[in-house]
């Protein structure tokens, strides 16, 4: 049947937010380009797969070329961790990481609006089991992954395996923020909790549920250590291992990875760590970056190179990033 403009008006549903969460200034002329971006997504998510992979690819390149700082930041953090690759397979790697954030636009889409029909074929889910004996023990469990360009959609896909909490920081626009909340929760089933919510997230754990966590991002020396990620001294969060000390909850980590061509999605879920926490906070962080690691080299493109992930530096050391 042919795609149309007439059928994809029909089918898509206008951008709502739930009442409660609703506020009059989400009306006012600063948020009319996020209302405008919502409803792109809306549309996004109904388009064929094939047509959302080639758009979204093309966009993530034309997001390169303007997106001039973000570029600079993801060469450099590619220069540092792929050394033994030459600058001409490191440029390759480059462009296939802004197609992989553009296709990253659409899978987000999916992720928020897509309904389970059109998602079931498109995913293959492997060691479910793993995650069903460690929820079994009753003491929660730590969802492990790290930022990937399919980050959202992945967290969909184990939403069929288990309803759970994602552990996050808040958006700084109020409107996007709103309804991101609103979409993740509806899609998980549990509300998110601030990274921050320690009682919250030790309730949860107590509950026996789990708790979405990517420990990858850099948020300052503040309980974190300098271990190596892809022989890079960095500063590493220790909250897997304190929550996990503190809760008894046990660590699963998943990785998702958009497969070749149109061949859709594999999500692995792996037996929970063992021995884990070990009393060693600086070995469990070096022991989770290099589960990292190894799951980011089989996909490098979809990782998230644009963060600035060496930012925090040991004394002494030079900067990395310009200003």
């Amino acid at each position: 049947m042919l795609f149309t403009i007439t059928t994809l008006v029909k089918i898509v549903p206008i951008v709502t937010l739930p009442t409660h969460w609703f506020h009059w200034r989400f009306l006012t002329l600063r948020y009319w380009p996020i209302w405008l971006g919502l409803g792109l997504m809306q549309i996004m998510a109904v388009l064929p797969f094939r047509w959302q992979l080639a758009i979204g690819g093309q966009a993530g390149r034309w997001i390169s070329r303007i997106a001039r700082r973000r570029r600079r930041i993801a060469a450099i953090n590619l220069a540092l961790c792929f050394p033994e690759l030459t600058a001409t397979q490191r440029a390759a790697l480059l462009e296939n990481h802004f197609a992989a954030l553009g296709i990253g636009l659409f899978e987000t889409a999916m992720a928020w609006w897509a309904p389970d029909k059109k998602l079931r074929g498109l995913a293959r889910i492997e060691g479910a089991e793993n995650l069903q004996q460690a929820m079994d023990r009753g003491k929660g469990v730590i969802l492990l992954t790290g930022h990937f360009t399919t980050l959202e959609l992945g967290a969909r896909f184990i939403t069929w395996q288990q309803p759970f909490h994602a552990m996050y920081r808040s958006h700084k626009n109020l409107l996007y923020e709103a309804v991101m909340r609103r979409e993740r929760e509806r899609r998980s089933r549990l509300p998110p909790l601030a990274h921050e919510n320690l009682r919250g997230l030790l309730r949860a754990f107590r509950q026996g549920r789990a708790v979405w966590y990517a420990p990858d991002q850099n948020h300052g020396i503040r309980n974190s250590v300098f271990v190596p990620f892809f022989g890079v001294p960095t500063c590493t969060l220790t909250a897997t291992t304190r929550l996990a000390t503190l809760s008894g909850a046990a660590v699963v980590p998943y990785f998702p990875r958009r497969l070749a061509g149109n061949a859709g999605y594999e999500i692995a879920i792996l037996p929970a760590l063992d021995h884990f926490p070990s009393g060693d906070v600086v070995a469990d962080t070096r022991r989770i970056n290099e589960l990292l690691e190894h799951h980011i080299r089989q996909a490098p493109e979809q990782y998230l190179w644009v963060h600035r992930r060496f930012k925090t530096r040991p004394p002494d050391s030079p900067r990395i990033y310009p200003l």
